[in-house]
């Protein structure tokens, strides 16, 4: 079965963030559009997830996983002096004290563990922050898998303590080096790597893009911080929901694990990307890296590079869930620049005592200039997923300060 543009009318998916429609379907988004080759292995991944997803066994073991290695569940922290200034409550989702420094390591043991079921002996990855690529290294050390991570030579540059800690964790670092040399080369690399090693590698895919199942895989195993956070904030909230629910997004995953534990509430959820990567806000449709999405184009429909102070978010486009949310109006996405990003991120260090990453750092950005122009009422409860730690930024930070 392969997935291509057929000129039909897509099959609508089974419902808010449930389970993709026929063809892999979000609404008019996803699908798989790739090699014949790749064509199976997405089937046998597909397979292998729907088996294990359904098995008691293998969520166990991964529960136990996300607790004892990656120290889940994650704490939700009031950022009291930031609510104080701004006048609203504000609590973060703290995925930057998950270990390996990021909500990556939710996705990457996830993976690894359904790669070892299906009898892979190696994890493929792209990246771009490199948090993903720390991750991906840091689980094939533990469940004593081999590791190959594509990372973009102008990203090995700006984020060169987590290359470091990759190649540290036994990974081999590829540096891609077409392109504009960031996360989209390093995305297109890895894929067409995989295309003759499917047999006994697994493409270790670190957003909700690529193709089906990647979108929806990859969300699901990151619905554990929406999940997490909807019992924390019934505890903590007098209302139980916030009510805007708030993450960055660049394919999308934290965002979208963080929503899919929202979707079925009152509260808003706002996606923020970066002024120069505004896939989900000034995206047009079309098809990359396996997926119909929104993807940033020029007239004649070919990819445009992205800009971002935050490598994590330098990408093009957006996972084809968050295209459909936008359409339906259930999500809103949003722009933040580089300079606003920075300065959310020296902003909550000295209120807060918490160094963001920088991807992170643009959802807080929105936070405040939307709690200062009035958008959000005196008062409003909104939780924000706190992504990432600050470390990898380190070299970036310090010509800012």
């Amino acid at each position: 079965m392969r997935y291509v543009s057929s000129g039909r009318e897509p099959v609508p998916s089974t419902g808010t963030m449930g389970e993709p429609g026929a063809r892999g379907r979000f609404g008019a988004f996803g699908g798989r559009y790739a090699p014949e080759s790749l064509v199976e292995a997405c089937r046998e991944v597909e397979e292998a997830f729907r088996e294990a997803w359904a098995d008691p066994g293998f969520r166990g073991d991964l529960a136990e996983l996300l607790a004892l290695n990656a120290g889940r569940p994650t704490p939700l922290t009031p950022a009291r002096r930031l609510s104080r200034a701004l006048g609203v409550q504000l609590y973060l989702k703290r995925e930057d004290l998950a270990h390996t420094g990021s909500h990556k390591i939710n996705n990457v043991l996830s993976q690894a563990l359904l790669a070892a079921r299906m009898g892979r002996r190696r994890l493929i990855a792209e990246t771009g922050a490199g948090q993903h690529g720390v991750a991906t290294a840091t689980a094939a050390a533990l469940l004593g898998l081999e590791a190959t991570v594509f990372m973009g030579e102008r990203d090995i540059e700006r984020q060169a303590l987590n290359v470091f800690r990759m190649r540290m964790l036994g990974a081999e670092v590829v540096p891609v080096t077409t392109g504009s040399r960031t996360l989209k080369d390093a995305t297109s690399q890895a894929m067409r790597h995989w295309v003759g090693v499917t047999g006994d590698s697994h493409y270790c895919v670190g957003s909700v893009i690529g193709p089906d199942p990647y979108p929806w895989m990859v969300r699901e195993f990151q619905r554990v911080i929406g999940e997490e956070a909807r019992g924390q904030c019934a505890a903590e909230l007098r209302t139980g929901v916030p009510d805007l629910v708030v993450a960055c997004v660049g394919g999308g995953s934290n965002a979208a694990g963080t929503f899919a534990g929202f979707a079925d509430t009152p509260a808003r959820l706002v996606g923020v990307e970066a002024e120069g990567g505004a896939g989900a806000a000034r995206g047009r449709p079309g098809v990359l890296h396996g997926c119909r999405s929104l993807f940033l184009q020029d007239d004649d429909g070919q990819i445009t590079p992205a800009h971002s102070i935050a490598a994590g978010l330098d990408y093009p486009g957006v996972g084809p869930e968050h295209a459909h949310l936008r359409d339906l109006g259930r999500a809103r996405y949003v722009t933040v620049t580089d300079d606003e990003a920075a300065g959310a991120a020296v902003r909550l260090a000295r209120t807060e005592g918490i160094v963001p990453a920088l991807e992170s750092a643009h959802a807080l950005a929105w936070v405040i200039r939307a709690a200062g122009g009035g958008e959000l009422p005196a008062g409003s409860t909104v939780l924000m997923t706190l992504s990432g730690r600050g470390d990898k930024d380190t070299s970036t930070l310090k010509e800012l300060v």
